[in-house]
């Protein structure tokens, strides 16, 4: 599945993910038990599991890498990012591929489970409590009626160091 916006319906904002009149529009997954959400201006694409080639001395988190048409894409699994538990895979698990810095890198998630629309008012910043040097990629909490959904800021998910670590895994295949 294909993502496309247009520049008259959806603009990307700095501060923020893609917003139509002061809504966010969101690419929603789970992890584990939890919804996520990104910005739908970060996303490429959502492609099915493929097979990922390892690549040796790389961090725990970076799966490998893929051929995704004629391209090498790195490749790295979000829940070992977060230190949450790791199951079998499954067949709604997806990679979602992002762009950083105009790199693509894919993301494995446990299912992609909709696009939405939420009002920009129904975002929350992240608590002081929650909120540390090590959440830096959390933007936000959305409330919708029947669900909280973390929003993450995937441009900031890797550091400095993991970034060089998947640049200089680029430059070597």
């Amino acid at each position: 599945m294909s993502t496309a916006t247009t520049k008259e319906s959806t603009r990307a904002t700095e501060s923020g993910p893609a917003t139509v009149a002061g809504e966010k529009q969101l690419v929603i997954f789970t992890l584990g038990k939890e919804n996520y959400g990104v910005d739908i201006g970060t996303v490429r694409e959502i492609i099915g599991m493929q097979t990922i080639t390892k690549v040796p001395r790389t961090a725990e988190f970076i799966e490998g890498v893929i051929n995704l048409r004629g391209k090498v894409i790195p490749i790295i699994d979000l829940r070992k990012r977060f230190g949450l538990i790791i199951g079998d895979e499954t067949p709604d698990m997806r990679i979602v591929v992002i762009d950083i810095g105009g790199q693509n890198i894919g993301v494995i998630v446990d299912a992609v489970t909709e696009v939405l629309r939420i009002p920009g008012d129904c975002v929350e910043p992240p608590s002081s409590v929650i909120g540390g040097q090590d959440c830096d990629d959390l933007v936000g909490i959305a409330k919708l009626e029947s669900r909280l959904i973390i929003l993450l800021d995937l441009k900031k998910v890797l550091s400095g160091g993991d970034k060089k670590q998947i640049a200089g895994l680029m430059k070597a295949v």
